[in-house]
């Protein structure tokens, strides 16, 4: 299940096409279908939470992409909600995933003159955009920040620190359910219900309990911690142990022992009050968590 750790490993493994020619393009979503990235510049991949953003730049002395309506550079826009996957393949080669489920062709220049091409190929993504690069804030800044990101821990966007900014935002919501409070990405950019699930469990809270009676700035600590552990590990794990089954303390092991106390764990609905649409199923511990 693609979190913020997945995502952050993926714009990581892309990266190195950042600098290259977009030397072919096919955006396979309706509204974008005449949209065409050819001759731009891929200059810059980045993930923010569950987002990946890929910068590109007009190469053209004019300043514009072609069939681009406006000049200056683009951010392409991809989520990939529950199945979406990036792959690279060398150009003509088979693709690994079906042709039908491609919504994202990119066909960038070998690392050197005249090596060989490369296609990044998104499958299944839930959310395709492609939007001028001056609208990021009014697109994104609802976000909140990133245990992922350089400011985490210091001065950037926020002030003291990202930390401390997701320490207010969840504040302000006293009467949430913790639980619901940490997949707000507006809260906290990247924790989807698996994280959720184990950080509260790693704190020892009932994620039903509300905020305003938690130690926000523990379970926010715990968060980060358990994301940053996690952001170059091939397999997700809050255990410690990453065989199959056991990298896991709730996450998925309903009526299973827990692997604390021995209680079997238990699973529900949980989600904002007023977007019932918005519910996830939630594990917990009854005898661990309170």
């Amino acid at each position: 299940m693609p979190e913020g750790d997945s995502v952050h490993r993926l714009a990581e493994r892309l990266r190195p096409a950042a600098g290259r020619l977009v030397t072919g393009c096919q955006l396979r979503v309706p509204r974008l279908a005449v949209a065409d990235l050819t001759g731009a510049t891929l200059t810059a991949v980045r993930a923010h939470g569950k987002h990946l953003l890929m910068t590109l730049a007009p190469t053209a002395p004019a300043g514009r992409i072609a069939g681009m309506p406006t000049a200056g550079e683009w951010i392409l826009h991809t989520h990939l909600r529950m199945e979406g996957t990036w792959r690279v393949h060398p150009a003509g080669q088979r693709w690994r995933a079906p042709g039908h489920t491609a919504r994202v062709v990119l066909r960038l220049e070998g690392a050197r003159p005249g090596g060989p091409q490369v296609e990044l190929v998104g499958h299944d993504l839930g959310l395709v955009e492609l939007w001028p690069a001056d609208e990021l804030a009014s697109r994104l800044g609802w976000l909140g920040p990133d245990p992922l990101d350089e400011d985490w821990d210091r001065a950037g966007r926020w002030l003291p620190s990202g930390r401390d900014e997701a320490v207010r935002r969840a504040g302000m919501h006293p009467d949430r359910p913790i639980g619901v409070n940490l997949m707000d990405q507006s809260v906290l950019a990247g924790v989807g219900n698996e994280f959720r699930a184990e950080v509260c469990f790693l704190t020892g809270l009932d994620p039903r309990r509300p905020t305003g009676d938690t130690d926000l700035p523990t379970v926010i600590d715990r968060a980060a911690t358990l994301m940053q552990a996690n952001r170059h590990n091939r397999y997700r794990s809050s255990t410690g142990d990453n065989r199959p089954g056991h990298r896991s303390f709730v996450f998925g092991r309903n009526h299973q022992p827990c692997l604390r106390c021995g209680t079997l764990i238990r699973n529900g609905w949980l989600g904002p009050a007023d977007l019932p649409d918005q519910e996830r199923v939630i594990w917990w511990c009854p005898s661990c968590q309170r």
